[in-house]
Order: structure tokens, then C-alpha cells, then sequence
């Protein structure tokens, strides 16, 4: 925005300066009309006051008859004739009216004008000198004139001839009397002046008043129009909304603002899209819609990324407070999406457990091969010989995850093999369930791996951060000739799951999820069957072979099983279980960890929800187990919290190894997902994808 010029004036001070103009013009004009008509209005006040005395003065039947008198003989102007005027009755009455009223004069003529009485005696006997034409023709007169005694508002009333003495009109005669003479009574103007100017004076107060009321209400009229437009000037509002915009609908996130009541103010496009909200302005934003993880966020406004689930997608919302000059205005909430980078790195990770079980298999490798350097190097061709037998026995990694054969699918036994390396490195055994059979290509890897990965990954936390469960093992395993039975653990009973959860295909018998993860610590072997342990180390042939020999003689009129210590098994384990169902992919995952605080329950699915503490991560946790549930929801699957865990004899369900009593006990939480349409006869068809 350009600033404003060296000459420009701000608007707020146009405007003050326009109001204060406007007042000010509107009050002289006011007080200029009221002058005018309190001018007027005195003018006729003191002429009416004047021609009250003036009438008073010509009805006194004394000054009638003197009038009369004077106006019946033939008056000569002179110094005896003044002299006589001046002693004379009506000088004395016409003084006591003058005096008593406060008028300028009281004047009294006879027919012919001829001053009979006048407060200047020098002037008695004279001619009067304004016109007593109309006064004397009987018509009475209020004027504003200037005579010898200045000017003055002055009345005129004609003086009538007495009634007769017996009050009788001769016969013949007029009703209509005679005129013989003229009062004639002013007001000098300058009390008119006087008065005028008291009362322009009280009336100027008022204005004065109302003119600073005027000028205050302009400053803080001005001062509110700065604070309403932040001190910008009209062009840099302009150029804002310009700006405002462009940048709004030009960018890639979303954006919502909120005033400090927390009413929307602002919602752009994008944000409209990625939140499915479509709000009114003004709408509070408890009410637009929001999902509670992203209300939260908005409301606690501390600027820290918090990642959230909306419908299908998942975003990274951050919210802002706003302050300008130090005073708040309100708060922003940004808002990006994060789907299709959560989608990619979903696929990353994947890729980055492939390459970690590739390393460590080449660091397996190199260790095999320094170990046959070392055989041959010493002349031992049999050992080297025999050491080689047990690792095409093995398999790579040492058998990493047994029961692979069961799952077709190169994806899935990629991604378990690595999820398995990661379980090892954490100090976590991870197993798959007796009943795993997957016959079938993966349709859609990457919600499948979302699952599957968010429920392991839980899992493996659990049960490497629980206190080591306490584990029983059986002292030794016998078998006989003919074959052994095994016994198995009685399928404990599920909690209620759904129709889709409890028909599964009829090889499995209809309890393959229900029927708990069976332990996969050892495996019968072929003939008369005794129990073969298959995770000994392949790299010590010479500690193990004896117990290799062993366990591999269960053929025939029977073999003594190999003892075990209680150190020897896996203390911390998580056992999978994965069932084709037609199209559809069961899931069970369960662990030996604390399980789920009571507490907690189904919450555990909600946004923000977690059994864990941020440790910093990014955007928070809590968001895993609701996006699986949303992906397997999306797909009309579901995810499901079977078992809470937490001891043993706490409920059905608990998982127990296949050898049944004094078996290892899995006390962690069980969940179960169900996932349809992920499955599919035939080539993979995600390799396309990916």
C-alpha cells in the first residue's frame, strides 16, 4: 500500500473538519435568524407598550378638554406661549406619564401639530417633526422613527373631543367625534438594542455550548471511524479488499477468521472445501460446523499445527490470534490438506520398513558370511557344512515371521516382515495368529497398510512400554509314538461383535478371530508328533544343534521335547491374526501391554484421544485410531475395541497360546477391524498404483 502524500490530509481530519464546518454554519445561521426575529419581536413589543400609554394618555378626559381648548383658538408661536405651555396641565401630565412608563417622550399636539406638550420645553409651541397627518386623521400609528430625540419606536393615537357635558349628541350632529390633537409616545431604540442584546447573549451561550457539543461528537466520531478502519485511509482500505482477495481465494489453504466474539468473519473457498462447512457471516463458530478436534484448535488459537480427521480427508489446522497496535481483533485458523502427503507417506513408510528389513538382512548376511570365512579358515568343512544346512533351513532374517506361507499377497508379507523388524528392535515379538489365511491379492494396499499399521504400531508402543508380563512356561513337552495330541486353549467367547465379524470362511472353523491369537512359540512337527521349537538363532548351530536334533526327532516311537527357562520365550508380544472373508479382510490385533484405561473405553476412536503423551509430535497423537476407523467406515467396515485388557481373569477374550494351560497370556488390548472390497483373485493390483 502506497502511503499517503506530503499534502493529503487524512480522512478522519476531513471529516472533523466537515462536521465542525457544518455545525458551525448550521449554528450561525440559527442564531442569525434568531437575532432577526427577536428584533422583530421586541420592535412590536415596545411599539404595543408605547401604544398602550399613548391610548392611556389621549382618553384622560383632562388632556381632551385642554386639547380642545388649545386646539379652538388661534395659537401664536412665542416666548409667552411657551412659557404658558410649559405651566400649564398637560406639560405636568404628559412629564408624570414620560416618568412613570420610563418612555423616551410622551408628546401631545393639538389639530394643527403645534407642540402642546414635549419633555424639551424649548420645544413647546413648535411644529412636531415627524408627520401627524395619520394620527390626526384618527387612525392610530406604531412606528419606528427618528425625531429630535433620537430614534425610537413611537406610537400615535389621536385625541378626540370631550363628550358633551349632559352626554347628549345634538341633533343632527355625527356620532363620530372631532379629532382635535395627537399622543405621540416612544421608546428610544436602544433599549430595544439592550434587551435584544441580553437575550443574544443567553442564546449565544447555548449556541456556544451546542457548537462544543458539536465539535466533541465530530472527535470522537473521527476517533471511531479510526478505530473501526484501524487508521487506514480509503485507498488502503481499497487496496486491502483487493488484496484480501486475491490472497483469500488465491491460495492453496484454507483460511477462517473469527472476531473477538468469535463470530465468523471470513471463510474462503478452500476452507469451505477441506472442513464441508458453508457458514454465514457472523455465524458463531460453534455453530459453522467445525469438527470438535478443529473447534478445539481454533478456540485455544496457540499456534501449534494440530492434524485432524474431517470426512475422508486429513488437514493441519493452525490458529492464530491477531492483535494490531497492541489491541486484539481476533483469531485465524489455516488450514491445510494433508491427505494426499499422509497417503504418500503411508506408502514411504512402508518402503522405509522394506529397506530396514533389507539392511538388516545384509548385516545378517555379512555376519553368516564372516562366521563360514571363519569355519573354513580353521579346516572345519563339516561345521561350515552343517552351518549352512540350518540357514536354508531358516530362512532370511532367521526366520522373522513364521507362518508367512499363509498370506499370498508379496505386499502384505512385505509389510509385515518389516513391521516385525521394527517390533525387534523395540525388544516386541510379533507373531501371526494360527488362523491367518489370505489366499488373495490386495485391491487397495494403502488403506489396508492405514489399518493395519495404525493398530500395529499401537500395539508394538504397548507392549514395549507395559512392565514386562508375567510369563509361565511348561518345563518341558513330551510326545509319542503314534502322534500326540496338542491340547488346545478353549476359545474364549467375544464381546458383541456384528454378523460380518462372526461368519468367517468354513476352513477356519467359524472361530478364527473369535477363537483368540493362538501362540506361536512352537509348531508340531511331522511323524509322531512332538513340539518343534523354530525360533532358535540360526547362527549358533553348535549352542542349539543338540535341541535342533531334538526337536526334529518326533518321529517314530516318540521324543522328549527340549526344556525351556521362563527367560527364553518373548515377554513382550503382539500377535496378529489376518482372515479372508470373499473380499473382505478381517484383522485382529492383540498385545501384551497394560491395555486400555477404563476410562477411556471407545473414546480411544476419538480425534485427540490418546494413551500416549506428545513426546512432540508433530500436530499431536489421537489421530490414528480415528482415521482407521474412518477408512474402514468409508469402506462399511468398521474397527472395533473387543477387549480392554489390563489382567488376567478381567473378562473374555483374552488370548491364550495353543498349548492351554500355563500358557503365555496376552492381557493387552484386542481390536478388531473389518475391512470389505480389499481383496481380490488373480495379479496384485496394487502394484500399478505404486
Amino acid at each position: 500500500m502506497q502511503p499517503l502524500g506530503p499534502r493529503s490530509v487524512r480522512l478522519r481530519t476531513q471529516i472533523l473538519l466537515l462536521q465542525v464546518a457544518v455545525v458551525g454554519l448550521t449554528l450561525g445561521l440559527a442564531f442569525g435568524v434568531f437575532a432577526y426575529v427577536s428584533g422583530q419581536r421586541l420592535s412590536d413589543e415596545y411599539g404595543q407598550r408605547a401604544l398602550a400609554i399613548a391610548r392611556t394618555v389621549a382618553s384622560d378626559p383632562e388632556v381632551r378638554a385642554d386639547v380642545a381648548h388649545y386646539a379652538s383658538i388661534q395659537l401664536r408661536p412665542g416666548p409667552e406661549l411657551r412659557q404658558q405651555l410649559a405651566d400649564g396641565d398637560l406639560e405636568h401630565l404628559a412629564d408624570e406619564a414620560r416618568l412613570r412608563t420610563g418612555a423616551l417622550f410622551v408628546v401631545i399636539t393639538d389639530d394643527a401639530g403645534i407642540r402642546l406638550a414635549h419633555p424639551d420645553r424649548s420645544r413647546l409651541g413648535e411644529m412636531v417633526s415627524t408627520d401627524p397627518s395619520k394620527a390626526l386623521s384618527g387612525a392610530e400609528v406604531v412606528i419606528r422613527e427618528h425625531g429630535t430625540l433620537g430614534e425610537s419606536v413611537r406610537a400615535k393615537v389621536p385625541v378626540l373631543e370631550p363628550d358633551p357635558a349632559n352626554g347628549e349628541v345634538p341633533a343632527g350632529a355625527s356620532n363620530a367625534r372631532r379629532v382635535v390633537g395627537e399622543v405621540s409616545v416612544g421608546i428610544s431604540t436602544e433599549a430595544v438594542r439592550s434587551q435584544l442584546f441580553r437575550d443574544l447573549r443567553r442564546a449565544g451561550l447555548l449556541i456556544g455550548g451546542a457548537l462544543l457539543a458539536g465539535i466533541a461528537g465530530s472527535v470522537l466520531l473521527a476517533r471511531r471511524w479510526h478505530g473501526l478502519t484501524l487508521g487506514l485511509e480509503p485507498s488502503e482500505l481499497a487496496e486491502l479488499v483487493r488484496e484480501q482477495d486475491a490472497v483469500l481465494h488465491g491460495i492453496g489453504e484454507g483460511v477462517v477468521a473469527a472476531d473477538t466474539a468469535w463470530r465468523s468473519t471470513v471463510v474462503n473457498d478452500e476452507a469451505r472445501r477441506l472442513l464441508g462447512v458453508d457458514p454465514s457471516p457472523g455465524s458463531p463458530v460453534d455453530e459453522i460446523g467445525l469438527t470438535p478436534r478443529v473447534l478445539e484448535a481454533f478456540r485455544a488459537a496457540d499456534g501449534q499445527p494440530v492434524q485432524a480427521a474431517v470426512g475422508e480427508r486429513i488437514v493441519v489446522v493452525t490458529a492464530r490470534t491477531v492483535h494490531r497496535d497492541g489491541r486484539p481483533l481476533g483469531a485465524v485458523l489455516s488450514v491445510r490438506d494433508r491427505t494426499d502427503v499422509e497417503s504418500l507417506t503411508r506408502q514411504l513408510d512402508a518402503v522405509r520398513s522394506m529397506s530396514t528389513v533389507l539392511r538388516a538382512q545384509r548385516h545378517e548376511f555379512a555376519n553368516r558370511l564372516h562366521l563360514l570365512s571363519g569355519l573354513l579358515q580353521t579346516n572345519r568343512p563339516d561345521e561350515a557344512t552343517h552351518y549352512l544346512t540350518e540357514l536354508l533351513d531358516s530362512g532370511p532374517l532367521g526366520a522373522a515371521l513364521p507362518g508367512m506361507d499363509t498370506i499370498q499377497d508379496p505386499y502384505l508379507q512385505a509389510f509385515l516382515s518389516a513391521k516385525a523388524a521394527h517390533a525387534r528392535e523395540n525388544g516386541v515379538h510379533l507373531r501371526l495368529g494360527p488362523n491367518t489365511w489370505v489366499d488373495a491379492n490386495l485391491t487397495d494396499p494403502v488403506d489396508v497398510t492405514t489399518v493395519l499399521g495404525n493398530l500395529l504400531d499401537n500395539a508394538i508402543e504397548a507392549a514395549r512400554t507395559a512392565p514386562a508380563p508375567e510369563v509361565t512356561a511348561p518345563a518341558s513337552r513330551s510326545g509319542s509314538s503314534g502322534g500326540g495330541d496338542t491340547p488346545e486353549s478353549t476359545p474364549p467367547e467375544l464381546p458383541d461383535l456384528d454378523a460380518s465379524e462372526r461368519e468367517l470362511p468354513p476352513r477356519l472353523g467359524g472361530d478364527a478371530i473369535g477363537r483368540g491369537i493362538a501362540g506361536g512359540a512352537s509348531r508340531s512337527g511331522s511323524g509322531g508328533g512332538g513340539d518343534t521349537p523354530e525360533f532358535a538363532p540360526p547362527e549358533l548351530p553348535q549352542q542349539f544343534e543338540a535341541a535342533g536334533d531334538a526337536s526334529r526327532s518326533g518321529s517314530g516311537g516318540g521324543a522328549e521335547g527340549v526344556e525351556f527357562a521362563p527367560a527364553e520365550l518373548p515377554r513382550r508380544v503382539v500377535e496378529v491374526e489376518l482372515v479372508r472373508d470373499g473380499d473382505t479382510l478381517h484383522i485382529a490385533v492383540a498385545d501384551s501391554g497394560a491395555g486400555v484405561a477404563a476410562e477411556l473405553g471407545d473414546s480411544v476412536f476419538t480425534e485427540g484421544v490418546s494413551t500416549r503423551v506428545d513426546a512432540g509430535v508433530p500436530g499431536g497423537r489421537g489421530v490414528g485410531l480415528a482415521l482407521s476407523r474412518q477408512v474402514a467406515r468409508a469402506r462399511g467396515g468398521d474397527v472395533r475395541l473387543v477387549r480392554m485388557g489390563g489382567s488376567v481373569g478381567e473378562g473374555p477374550g483374552e488370548r491364550l497360546g495353543e498349548s492351554g494351560a500355563g500358557a503365555e497370556v496376552l492381557r493387552g488390548a484386542e481390536f478388531h477391524a473389518r475391512l470389505p472390497g480389499v481383496l481380490a483373485e488373480g495379479e496384485s493390483a496394487w502394484a500399478e498404483e505404486i
